[in-house]
């Protein structure tokens, strides 16, 4: 798990910091005019926080495991938080919070 935390850093600084906001599902199949009414940089900074969110309970879940040998915390924790982190980011991205023809 450590390697997909480590993919959640990478993708969570190429979106937000790289600007490659055509990472996220469904921006990239956009026309212009659809991306001129989506406020991006909220979007990229939502999918930072989320991203790094995730990220940091995956790291701490696996020093967890490791130090008290409990894999099932994996299964308690760290699946749980992906869950949530991706459907946290399917509800938010797609409200109207983000969109500028309010």
């Amino acid at each position: 798990m450590l390697a997909v935390a480590f993919i959640f850093i990478v993708a969570a600084i190429a979106v937000k910091y790289g600007k490659m906001y055509n990472l996220i599902a469904g921006y990239n199949t956009m026309s212009p005019a659809e991306k001129a009414k989506v406020n991006i940089e909220a979007i990229a900074t939502l999918f930072r926080n989320v991203f790094f969110s995730m990220a940091a309970v995956l790291i701490v879940s696996e020093i967890l495991i490791r130090y008290f040998v409990w894999p099932e915390l994996g299964e308690y924790v760290q699946i749980p938080a992906l869950l949530t982190g991706i459907l946290w980011l399917l509800i938010r991205s797609n409200s109207k919070k983000y969109r500028y023809d309010k």
